[in-house]
């Protein structure tokens, strides 16, 4: 009875682009989490520090609906790439380039995800067979 709710997950999580999404999440959450960090080294741009707090929200934002609004996931991800780009000047150099390269490698993730695409099939045995023009090659 294990196996019913961890393949319903699985056909949930191959119907959009959950790493994707998740690792744009992650990377806002953590975004916004070094704004309260009391360094020396934290920056605020804006007024209060609005902007900084607006676009990790932002990236969030657009994390979440990736994943449960795959349909436009190229809008989503282009809005997610731009808004994590952004965080390098208003959040902390992008919460100290972590939640930055999270938030990159999410975005594009999404943006290169394939809905109609089938699972790729490791193969556990490579055959290789001598290609004709090697042998004629070497005669």
């Amino acid at each position: 009875m294990a196996s019913r709710p961890r393949s319903a997950f699985g056909r949930w999580r191959a119907d959009r682009p959950f790493w994707g999404g998740l690792l744009l999440t992650l990377g806002g959450a953590e975004v916004l989490l070094t704004e309260k960090i009391s360094l020396k080294v934290v920056m605020h741009i804006g007024p209060q520090g609005l902007a900084g707090y607006l676009l990790p929200a932002i990236m969030m934002l657009c994390g979440l609906l990736l994943l449960f609004n795959p349909a436009q996931r190229l809008f989503y991800s282009i809005i997610g790439i731009l808004v994590t780009l952004g965080t390098w000047l208003t959040s902390n150099l992008g919460g100290f380039f972590i939640g930055l390269l999270l938030g990159v490698t999410g975005s594009c993730l999404a943006f290169g995800w394939l809905p109609d695409q089938e699972p790729r099939r490791r193969l556990l045995r490579r055959h290789r067979t001598p290609s004709p023009t090697a042998d004629s090659a070497a005669s």
